[in-house]
């Protein structure tokens, strides 16, 4: 999700998505409409992820407190990294999130504090991307960090911090050794494609959550096919306004 306004998420729910991902890093989104999109997207039966605008921490508490179900933490690049982001995620004693039952979280104080605390510590989903070489080269021991029960490869960033097409041998090597390491672990992992054959490609491979386009996107494919598919029907080669 890019596009600043709900309609887009029923939209996507109407649609049969079965989970969105608010994309503050590469969107202007803010906080607020991030909880309203995660209002609307739980509303319809869809789950929601956020992927905050960058590995600093500072939105992780309000929206663990929103109720998101997941939270996707950019560029993280090291075990130091990953501990840090992981550890704002999860409850004392083994992290660092502060209590905040009477949020949207904790059901404004009607969840038992018990089960909110269950909830936070075992339902949520805290992942990584993994968008370089080096990190993904230490995948094993950043997928050992406490916590931590998701992983996303950034393969545009990956091939851009390589200088390597996503063809390249040796980056087909990374990405085996990530989903091996995702796999042994039994940590599920994501990435992000753009079409229905490579969301099977990608499934087949052992992805266990498959981003497939997002809103802009599908929009700008829609009008442009149906603005070419008129221009070609229209006679005579005559210019018309569509």
């Amino acid at each position: 999700m890019k596009i600043p306004a709900l309609e887009p998420v029923e939209i996507l729910a109407d649609a049969g998505f079965d989970f969105v991902v608010v994309d503050q890093e590469h969107a202007p989104l803010t906080f607020e409409f991030a909880y309203q999109a995660t209002v609307v997207a739980q509303g319809a039966g869809m789950s929601v992820l956020v992927r905050v605008p960058d590995r600093s921490g500072g939105y992780l508490q309000r929206l663990l407190d929103a109720g998101v179900d997941g939270i996707l933490v950019p560029r993280v690049t090291s075990v130091a990294e990953a501990s840090a982001a992981v550890r704002q995620m999860l409850f004392s004693p083994g992290g660092e999130r502060g209590i905040g039952i009477t949020s949207r979280a904790g059901r404004w104080g009607a969840t038992p504090r018990a089960e909110y605390l269950r909830f936070g510590d075992e339902e949520v989903m805290r992942a990584v991307q993994l968008e370089e070489r080096a990190a993904i080269e230490a995948v094993d021991d950043i997928l050992a960090v406490p916590g931590l029960n998701g992983v996303f490869l950034g393969m545009g960033d990956l091939q851009l911090s390589s200088g390597l097409p996503e063809a390249d041998p040796s980056i087909q090597k990374l990405v085996d050794r990530l989903l091996a390491a995702a796999q042994a672990r039994g940590v599920p992992a994501g990435t992000a494609v753009r079409s229905a054959a490579q969301a099977q490609a990608a499934a087949d491979r052992g992805y266990r959550y498959v981003m497939v386009g997002n809103d802009t996107s599908l929009l700008r494919s829609a009008a442009a096919s149906a603005v070419a598919d008129v221009r070609s029907r229209l006679s005579g080669g005559k210019p018309h306004g569509v």
